[in-house]
This record gives structure tokens, C-alpha cells and sequence, in this order.
């Protein structure tokens, strides 16, 4: 399993709010290039994002399922990309401080033919991704705790 983690300097609340909206989803995931829908009731278990991922005109489109939710502290998710496979991904949160969060996001090549790569090449692929995923998540949250967004 890749795993990686990050202290974000933003509460727990910045943190979960960025996750919580699946709109987000392609400002921070590396590799995700649009989101075509968000499921109602986003992120309870079974919601989907449909999402594209990849360069135009290159666009492969797929989703991503929440399979468990954990409000401000776990989200465990399904990502598909088809043809190449799907991952299982898990965030977790932790608050370190009232300012200061702990995100740690692991992930597992769990169907499909990338499951035949050995786990360092499967590690090399995707920790680097990872780290500047959760580096834009830390920017949104960030942006997030020192502007509150509302709807």
C-alpha cells in the first residue's frame, strides 16, 4: 500500500469541508482533469463522482465511489480508471491542534491489470502523485480556513 501524509496548517473542519465537496475533487487529485456530477448526498457511502481523468482529448471517463465515511475523520474511497484498473484510498484525519491537521492517504491497486505490477513499481507511481495531491489539498484548506466558504 502507498501511503503518504502531510501536516496541513488548517483546522480539521478546512480540512473535511475540501473532501466533503466533490466539486473539489479535480482541483486536488492529480490526474483527475473534470467532474462531470456529483452524486446527491455526496460524500455518504455509495455516492459517486463521475469524473474524467487525463489530458484532452485523451479523457478517459470513470468514477469514484465512497465506500465509507467517517465525518472529519475518514474517507475511504473506490477510484476507478478504466482500462488500467482501480485503487482503494483512504484519508484520514487527524488533528494535531485546533490550526494543524494530519492527512494521511493511503492507497492499493485493487482491481484490473495494474494489480500485476510489482508493489515498489506500483509505490513509485503513485507516492510521488499522492505527496502533490495532498499538497493541493492542503492549498484548498488553507484557502478554505483563512476565507470560510458558505452556501
Amino acid at each position: 500500500m502507498a501511503e503518504v501524509s502531510l501536516d496541513v496548517e488548517a483546522p480539521i473542519d478546512a480540512v473535511w469541508t475540501v473532501l466533503a465537496d466533490g466539486w473539489s475533487y479535480a482541483a486536488w487529485v492529480v490526474g483527475a482533469s473534470h467532474i462531470r456530477d456529483v452524486d446527491s448526498g455526496w460524500p455518504s457511502p455509495g455516492t459517486r463522482i463521475h469524473h474524467s481523468v487525463g489530458p484532452w482529448p485523451l479523457v478517459i471517463q470513470d468514477t469514484t465511489e465512497v465506500v465509507r465515511c467517517e465525518p472529519s475523520r475518514l474517507l475511504e474511497l473506490d477510484a476507478r480508471l478504466w482500462p488500467v484498473g482501480a485503487a482503494r484510498i483512504a484519508l484520514t484525519l487527524h488533528a494535531r491542534s485546533a490550526a494543524l491537521t494530519e492527512v494521511r492517504m493511503a492507497e492499493q491497486v485493487v482491481r484490473g491489470p495494474s494489480t500485476a505490477l510489482p508493489k515498489f513499481l506500483q509505490d513509485a507511481l503513485l507516492i510521488p502523485r499522492n505527496r502533490e495531491s495532498l499538497q493541493r489539498l492542503s492549498a484548498l484548506a488553507c484557502g478554505r480556513a483563512q476565507t470560510p466558504f458558505t452556501r
